[in-house]
């Protein structure tokens, strides 16, 4: 035991660390949230919030692997994180029914319009921790500041979704 504790302190302290919030770490644990938040009853649109984020964060990752495999083409980032969030059409082929509903001024199903919104509540709160890095200096105002902004963001979104339940939204908003 002592030596397997030892093999692993070398292989840590002699290789170089990496920060990445998108994480496999992080993205097995929301992957694995989202099925047990809907085993306990959490409403769907709660986790759509949430799913969008991991096909956003996926599509993020592919865009690494372009970058690590020199890969360049015209529209790389529309491409890869879109078509990551579109990879939600799987669900509505294999395990749910469309069912359109009037939520503000869309029709659309509520689990994709919360997939919608939680790629959306991903992708802007990172793009403002970039651009208020750069106004920094190119420094955070705080530590984590580049993990708290998106998921402070979700979290926010989570809330508004479960208090308001969309997925009765014609309810809701007097349709």
């Amino acid at each position: 035991m002592f030596s397997l504790v030892c093999l692993l302190a070398v292989l840590v302290l002699t290789t170089e660390a990496f920060a990445n919030p998108a994480c496999a770490v992080c993205t097995v644990a929301v992957g694995a949230s989202l099925e047990v938040a809907r085993r306990l009853g959490v409403d769907d649109c709660v986790v759509g919030v949430w799913a969008g984020a991991l096909l956003t964060l996926l599509g993020f990752w592919m865009l690494k692997w372009f970058e690590k495999k020199n890969i360049n083409f015209w529209g790389r980032k529309f491409i890869s994180v879109w078509g990551s969030v579109a990879m939600i059409g799987f669900m509505y082929v294999s395990q749910m029914a469309y069912a359109p509903k009037p939520i503000l001024i869309f029709y659309l199903d509520p689990f994709l319009f919360s997939v919608i919104v939680g790629a959306l509540g991903f992708i802007l709160p990172s793009d403002f921790y970039q651009w208020m890095k750069a106004k920094n200096g190119g420094r955070a105002h705080f530590p984590f500041e580049k993990v708290a902004l998106p998921v402070g963001t979700l979290l926010v979104l989570s809330f508004i979704f479960n208090y308001y339940k969309i997925s009765n939204a014609a309810d809701v908003l007097g349709f």
